[in-house]
């Protein structure tokens, strides 16, 4: 069993940035390949960044590349998300995901654990 626990959403402004965490325990965390996703009411969750075991592979969603990037430290059963030039429309709240193997993943039923969340809010 792995548990996860997102941090650092919070309320920004339009160009802000913020960075997420998700803390990992339970699993050796390098056999985990990791995203994030976002999910806004009334809409299916949504992929957002993914990273493989070793970090040495990632991928993006197109709404997201340039402006976020996920990394992670196995040291630190850590990964993380920096999102900066926010805008109104990434506003949701945003989830960590692990799957048990290290490969990157871009759909949800990939995935074997999940966070409870963490809010971000991006005014205009």
């Amino acid at each position: 069993q792995v548990q996860l626990v997102e941090s650092g959403g919070g309320l920004v402004q339009a160009g802000g940035s913020l960075r997420l965490s998700c803390a990992a325990s339970g699993r050796t965390f390098s056999s985990l390949g990791m995203g994030w996703f976002r999910q806004a009411p009334g809409k299916e969750r949504e992929f957002v960044a993914t990273i493989s075991g070793s970090g040495v592979y990632s991928y993006y969603s197109d709404s997201v590349k340039g402006r976020f990037t996920i990394s992670r430290d196995n040291a630190k059963n850590t990964v993380y998300l920096q999102m900066n030039s926010l805008k109104p429309e990434d506003t949701s709240p945003y989830y960590c995901a692990a799957g048990r193997n290290g490969f990157t993943r871009r759909t949800p039923n990939e995935y074997d654990y999940w966070g409870q969340g963490t809010q971000v809010t991006v005014s205009s």
